[in-house]
This record gives structure tokens, sequence and C-alpha cells, in this order.
């Protein structure tokens, strides 16, 4: 069978990593150890890199959903002669509920298959394989589990049925009838690690995780716009938290490409500081702000002391500054899109757009950082510092260009946020001298910005300074206070940007991006809805949350002409820009639709701090 598409692709999560599923029942994805470590399931991107299989053994159609308020998968397959439910679940820890849930996960993937209907004649494929695809491993019975060991890794399969052996796996053919069930659980180790853990039953595991999971949407009560989509982004972001330390994943997978064929292909499973401040604002909107503390005191010891260094702008789970990149040359890719990355080079990168993203989030959480630690203090001074001494350097931008760097004037744009905001905390971060210093350097790029970042020929601001490009970063602008979405450069900025930009509803980052981005699509739904044209703004966002997949998944980019998603995927970026974008509309929505709303930058309508 030929490999699903990647908006075929279910999502499971356990706090520390994540799986892939497609709708046929196959595990194509799974990282065990943690989000960014070796795969032992890595079809996704290559048909030898390992699966897990159960599927029907004759033609089938199928439905899938997830259980009410989970990240637990089930998927109903429906043949002439019957039809059983496979439901999958990575395990959360016994007994763990709320916040707990994820932090101490047992590495375990369970999956449980239940007669509905007539019978139906099945078929197992179990075929693991270690280090992305290298190593093979032989399978031992041993104590009714089935163990397999290559390298630093171990996987112990427990299941109701007698298997055969092969080369490296081993399948399994059954029959299932109305009101059976045959489970089946996998669980990870390391063979170094001391004794081994006790593998459970499945539906013990998916009783638990369907507990936990329902725990931690219990907490959390968004009662604006779009309750439903909110919600189940909400828990896709939190399923894309690395729970030991709070570190949000931009996304599950590497490699997966932007275009197919093409050759940018980056490994998504790290943490940019963007898309960290980007959560929290998200999960403020979708009333899950509880862990605001807990995630910039992960940042602080991540980032250490800066002192005259540039901030860094990513890295691992766990803080890991040095996240090299390498190419996996035995791997074909998906769809033959090559190379396959490990690691990402963009850490080396400057990128001061970083800057205000994580003032702007420390503001907007200011509430729940009160009494702020001595680090946090430190740290956000210290951005303050550089985007008050290097706002004027060129950088990498958002986008992480590797060819050259440029006057960007998102990267700009940001850097006066992270002023702003430090002029807003006033005396929490500095003294007199220091709050006169971040606002007269804030007036400097606010000229700055608007002289040389606006194009009177194109009567639009532009991707950098002094340019003639298009670029939908600058559509930040008014989402950060910088401009008003109505202000007549920013709202010709708006309509240029969406007739040069967009497709069918998608925007395009540039003129020759081949696909339209999510997030910027999400951006202009938010321009839109506080330039007051709340009908346009909603009209456009429905149409975007209709490209989801059949689980309400998101990747990070989708094809102008097929509409095929398209990069790593679930794309923590894509699931934040819809949240925000609700949150805005419900504002919208709420305020008089007779004039336009002219929108007061966070931190600047109740000032806490110094003046500007």
């Amino acid at each position: 069978m030929e490999n699903a598409r990647i908006s075929e692709h279910g999502f499971l999560a356990d706090g520390c990593t994540a799986a892939l599923v497609d709708r046929h029942g196959t595990v194509d994805w799974w990282c065990p150890a943690r989000f960014d470590a070796p795969s032992v399931f890595g079809r996704i991107l290559d048909e030898d890199a390992g699966h897990w299989s159960i599927r029907p053994d004759e033609r089938y159609e199928c439905e899938r959903a997830y259980l009410d308020d989970t990240l637990v998968l089930r998927t109903v397959f429906t043949t002439r002669h019957g039809a059983v439910a496979v439901t999958d679940t990575l395990a959360l820890e016994p007994g763990a509920r709320g916040h707990e849930i994820g932090c101490r996960s047992p590495r375990m993937l369970a999956r449980v298959v239940q007669g509905l209907s007539g019978t139906v004649g099945m078929r197992m494929h179990y075929r693991p394989r270690f280090e992305y695809g290298r190593v093979a491993a032989y399978l031992t019975e041993r104590d009714g589990l089935v163990e397999a060991t290559a390298g630093a890794a171990t996987l112990r399969l427990r299941g109701d049925v007698p298997l055969a052996f092969g080369a490296g796996e081993a399948t399994a053919g059954f029959e299932v009838r109305a009101g059976e069930t045959y489970r089946f659980t996998l669980s990870w180790s390391s063979p170094y690690g001391g004794a081994r853990p006790a593998v459970p039953a499945a539906d013990e595991v998916v009783a638990e995780a369907t507990a936990g999971w329902r725990s931690w949407a219990g907490l959390h009560d968004y009662q604006g716009r779009y309750r439903a989509q909110v919600r189940r982004s909400a828990m896709v972001v939190q399923g894309m938290t690395y729970q030991p330390s709070g570190a949000v994943v931009a996304a599950a997978t590497t490699s997966l490409p932007e275009e197919p064929g093409g050759g940018r292909n980056y490994d998504y499973r790290f943490v940019w500081l963007r898309d960290f401040s980007l959560t929290l604002q998200a999960l403020w909107r979708a009333a899950c702000p509880d862990e605001a503390e807990r995630q910039f005191a992960w940042v602080a010891r991540a980032m250490g002391r800066l002192d005259d260094q540039p901030a860094p702008i990513m890295y691992g789970v766990e803080g890991e500054r040095d996240l090299t990149e390498h190419a996996l040359d035995h791997l074909r890719g998906y769809a033959d899109s090559r190379p396959v990355l490990v690691g990402n080079d963009a850490w080396r990168q400057r990128q001061t757009d970083v800057l205000g993203e994580v003032l702007d989030a420390a503001w907007l959480m200011r509430y729940y950082l009160d009494p702020m630690t001595a680090e946090v203090r430190t740290l956000l001074r210290a951005l303050a510092d550089q985007a008050a001494a290097d706002w004027w350097r060129p950088d990498a931008g958002m986008w992480e260009a590797r060819d050259a760097e440029r006057h960007y004037v998102s990267s700009k744009v940001q850097c006066w946020t992270a002023l702003d905001r430090a002029v807003c905390f006033g005396s929490r971060l500095g003294d007199e001298a220091d709050v006169a210093r971040w606002a007269a350097a804030r007036e400097e790029v606010r000229r700055a910005v608007l002289t040389r970042g606006w194009n009177a020929r194109l009567g639009a601001y532009t991707g950098a300074f002094e340019s003639d490009e298009l670029d939908a970063s600058v559509l930040i602008m008014p989402l950060v206070g910088f401009l008003p979405a109505d202000d007549p450069r920013m709202r010709s900025t708006v309509d240029i940007v969406e007739r040069r930009l967009t497709h069918d509803g998608l925007l395009r980052r540039w003129v020759d991006d081949p696909a339209g981005f999510v997030i910027c699509s999400f951006w202009l739904v938010g321009c839109l809805a506080l330039a007051g044209e709340v009908d346009r703004a909603e009209r456009l966002f429905e149409q975007l949350v209709g490209r989801v997949n059949d689980l309400g998944l998101f990747a990070e980019q989708i094809d102008l002409v097929t509409g095929e998603q398209l990069g790593n995927f679930p794309q923590a970026f894509s699931h934040i820009g819809l949240i925000v974008a609700a949150g805005l509309l419900t504002e919208a929505a709420e305020r008089p639709r007779e004039r336009a709303y002219q929108p007061v930058p966070a931190g600047t309508g109740t000032r806490e701090g110094a003046g500007s």
C-alpha cells in the first residue's frame, strides 16, 4: 500500500513524545524516548524505516475521531463482513491528572481492537527499525512478551494473538467477532536502565489516558467563538509540550517537506523562543495560562546569562544549545524529498524578533509572573538591553533565511515590541535611566520602520528596509500594537498583501512561496478583525478551519492547487494562529460594529511603569 499523505495521520502524545498513526491503522512515526530522539517507526520518511499496522485483511472503509476531550484516537473499519474499532493512545502515568499528565510518561503505545459487528479478519504487521531505520533487531519471545533490543533501546510487545516471526518483524492474522477485544501494548526502555517496566494491558492504558486527558481539558474552559476548534487546537499544543521542562516543540516530525521533492526539509522537533512566546499567548486566550511561571523559569535556565551574546533562538526540549544539523542519507524522504535532516542549524542564527516575542508574552502573563523571580527579571532586562543595542543590525528574520542577513521589518517591529513592553514593566525591570534608554531606543526603531520600511511606490510596508518585496510577516504590526489596524498605511499594506499573496484564502509568505502558510493566513484574519472588518475576517477564518484534516489537525503549509497539507505535522504555529485569530474575532464581535477598532498596544492601556 502506498504511504499515507501527511494529512492522513492522527497525532498521539504523552507529554514526552508523539506518534503518528495513518487512517489505515499504521503507526508511521514514533520516537519513544522524547520528541527529538531516534525513531523506531519512521515509515513516513522511508518505507523501510519501520512501522506497526493493524487493519482488516480485506477491502474496508474507515472513519476516525478522537474520543471527546482527548488525544485517544478511535478508527472504525467497516468491511462487507462486519466492523471493528481500533483505539490507539500513548500511555500517561497511571493516576496522573490535570497538569501532572505527561510529567512521568511510561513511554508506551497501546492499541485495542474491538469487534463491533459480524466477523472481520485482521492482519497485524510489527516491523520495528531502530536509529531512524538503520538497525533491525532480533525479535525473541520471553515471558509472554516479544522483545527487540538494538543499540540503546528495547521494545517489548504484549499481545493477545500468536505471532509468526520473520527477519526483524512479526505478523499475525486473527478474526474479530462482535463483542470480542484484542489488546496490544508496546513499551520502550533503555536496556541499561535497570529493571524492565511492567507492560499493562492495553485497555487499562486507554482508560487511564482517556481520564488523564479529560482531566486536563476540564481545567480549561474557553467560552469564546469557535469553541470546538480552539479547544482541539489547545489540546494539540498541550500534546506538543515536553512536560518535564514545559517546553513546546514546533512540530512532532522532521523533514516533512514544504514542497514535495524539494530540499526545504527541516527538523522541527525543537523549541523556538518564537513558538514559546506565541504558545503562551495562545494558551492565555484558550483559558490555559496556568504554567506561565514554570515556562519562563525554563527559558531563563535554558538561556543562562546572556551578557553580550546574541539571544539564542531555539533549544532542545531540556535546554540543549547545540542542535547541529546532519543528513540521514540512508532515508529516501517523504515523497522522495531529500535531504532528511536531524538537528537544525538555525540555532546558529541571529533572529532579533524573538526579543519582542518573549517580552510581549511576559507582559501578557505579568500577573502570573508576580512576584517575578530574579532569574526571569534578569532575562527580560537582558533582552530589552539587546533590543536597544542591536535593533539596527541585520538578521536572518523569522523565516530563517540561510542566504544572507537583512534588515527585516518584522524583526525591527519586534525589537520595538521588546522595548515597549520593557518600558511598560518600568521599575520592575530597571531603574529610571534604563527605562529612559529603552524609551529612546523604542522611538528610534519606530521612526526607522515608518520611514525605511514603507515603500511609497507599492503603497505597502515591505519585508525589509528599502525593499520592493512583499512579505506576510509585516502583518504582525497591528497584532503587536505597533500601528492601528485601520491606520491608512497599514490598511493599504493589508489590502496589497492580501491581493498579491493570497490564493483561495491561503496567504503565502512572499510572491514565490510555493504554498500557503497557515499562521500567516490567520494573521490576516486578525488584521481584518482589528480593523473592524469582522464579516470578512469570519469568512476567511471559516474557510481556513475548513482545511484541517478530519481530526482537526494542521501542518505548516497547504498546497495552493491541491489543498494538500505540507511541512512538519502537526504544526504548533498553525494551531497557535487559529487560537489567536478566534480570540480576536471574539473580541471584535463584542465591539460595536459601527466603528472600526483602534487597537491598544499591549501594556500601553495601563501604564504600570514609566510612561512613553
